[in-house]
C-alpha cells in the first residue's frame, strides 16, 4: 500500500518592502503518478524541507539578468520560427491554461490564447461575470480550484493582491498578465521589440512622457534588473509610486530620473515611450487630467527634441490626439505595432519558462 505525505507546502520569502503577502503554495498531495485505483493512506511521515525555484512570474525583479536576457533570447528564437511557418514545435501539447480577466482587454487575450495555442497548449477565458473573483468566491478559492484543473494560470486584475493571492494558493505557476501596480509582460516585450530595432537594450535611454502609473513601475523594477537610463517624465502629483524608485535606485544597476519637465526629459532619447491619460477605472478623472496633462503630449515637437535617432513606443490603446498625436503614432519611427506583436513572442518565453520547457 502506498503511503503518501498528506501535506506539501513551498515557502518563498519576499524582499520587496513595497508589497504585502507571502508566497506560500500548497501543492496537491497526490502526484500525477499514482494510481487511484490503489488505496492510498495518508499516514504522516517525517517532513523533507527542500528549496523550490520561485516559478511564477509576478514583478521583472523577481528574476536576475541572466534570466531575464535568456526569456528574451528564447523569445527571439521562438518568434524565428513561428514566423518561418514551422508548426513542429508544440511543448503545451496537453497543456490548458486559465486566462482570468477582471480587467478586459484586447492585446493580453489574443496574444495568451494565440501564443499558447501555436505552442500546442489550449487556453480557456474566463471573464468578469465568469469568475466575480473576490465577490461570488474568493481568491485562494479560485486559485486551488483552478490548478486541479490547469497547468498554468494567467490573470489580468485590478488589484495587485489578487495577483499575489493567486500566486499563493495555486500550485501551478500564475503569470501576471497586468495589475494596477505592475505590467510585467508588457515590459517583456518592450525590451524584445528595442533589441530588434535599436540592436540593444542595455545602455539605452528610455523616456517615459505621462502618468507615473503601472507601466512605469515596471519600467523601474527591469532598471532594477539590467542597466539603462530610465526617465519618467509627468505632471507633479503624478509621480511613480516613491518606494519603487527609491528600490529601483538602490538598487545601482541604472540611472533613474524623475522630471516634471518633458522637453528636457526626451533629450537624446533612444526610446519616447507614451501611455493612456487615464486608465481604466481612471476615466471619471478623464477631463482633468486633460488638462493637467496637456504639456505631456507626445507629438511632432516633442520628437523633434529627443531626436531623429528617437522611437516612439505605446503600449496601446492609444488615445489619438490626446497623449500622443495621429502624426507620431504613424511616423517611420513609430514601433507601436511591431511592439503589440512582441506581446505575444515575449509572454510565449515566459510561458515556456515557467512551465520547464
Amino acid at each position: 500500500m502506498a503511503v503518501i505525505p498528506c501535506h506539501c507546502y513551498r515557502i518563498v520569502a519576499s524582499d520587496k518592502p513595497y508589497l504585502s503577502g507571502h508566497n506560500l503554495r500548497r501543492r496537491s498531495p497526490f502526484p500525477s503518478s499514482i494510481s487511484f485505483r490503489r488505496r492510498i493512506s495518508c499516514v504522516a511521515s517525517p517532513a523533507v524541507t527542500q528549496k523550490v525555484a520561485l516559478k511564477d512570474f509576478l514583478h521583472i525583479d523577481d528574476f536576475d539578468k541572466d534570466t531575464i536576457l535568456k526569456m528574451l533570447d528564447r523569445a527571439i528564437e521562438v518568434k524565428a520560427l513561428l514566423k518561418s511557418g514551422d508548426r513542429s514545435f508544440r511543448p503545451f501539447e496537453g497543456k490548458t491554461m486559465s486566462m482570468i480577466f477582471t480587467k478586459p482587454s484586447m492585446r493580453t487575450r489574443v496574444s495568451f490564447e494565440t501564443g499558447f495555442s501555436l505552442l500546442g497548449g489550449h487556453a480557456i477565458y474566463l471573464g468578469p461575470n465568469d469568475i466575480q473573483m473576490g465577490k461570488r468566491e474568493e481568491t485562494r478559492d479560485i486559485a486551488r480550484v483552478l490548478c486541479r484543473y490547469n497547468d498554468i494560470i494567467m490573470a489580468r486584475v485590478f488589484a495587485h493582491q489578487d495577483i499575489l493571492d493567486l500566486a499563493k494558493y495555486a500550485t501551478v505557476p500564475v503569470i501576471n498578465g497586468l495589475t494596477d501596480y505592475n505590467h510585467p509582460c508588457q515590459i517583456m516585450a518592450d525590451a524584445l521589440t528595442m533589441i530588434e530595432h535599436i540592436g540593444r537594450f542595455e545602455g539605452t535611454k528610455v523616456v517615459y512622457v505621462g502618468d507615473g502609473n503601472n507601466i512605469v513601475h515596471s519600467w523601474l523594477l527591469m532598471a532594477s534588473v539590467i542597466p539603462f537610463h530610465f526617465v519618467c517624465a509627468c505632471p507633479k502629483g503624478f509621480e511613480p509610486d516613491a518606494k519603487t524608485v527609491e528600490k529601483a535606485r538602490k538598487a545601482g544597476i541604472s540611472k533613474i530620473e524623475i522630471t516634471n519637465d518633458p522637453k528636457e526629459a526626451v533629450k537624446g532619447a533612444d526610446v519616447v515611450y507614451s501611455d493612456v491619460w487615464a486608465s481604466m477605472g481612471q476615466k471619471e478623472e478623464a477631463e482633468h487630467r486633460r488638462q493637467v496633462f496637456k504639456e505631456f503630449q507626445v507629438n511632432k515637437d516633442l520628437m523633434e527634441i529627443a531626436g531623429s535617432k528617437a522611437f516612439f513606443m505605446h503600449c496601446l490603446p492609444a488615445e489619438r490626439g490626446v497623449e500622443v498625436t495621429d502624426e507620431v503614432i504613424e511616423a517611420p519611427n513609430s514601433i507601436v505595432f511591431p511592439q503589440a506583436e512582441n506581446r505575444m513572442h515575449a509572454q510565449n518565453a515566459i510561458m515556456l519558462h515557467v512551465l520547464g520547457k
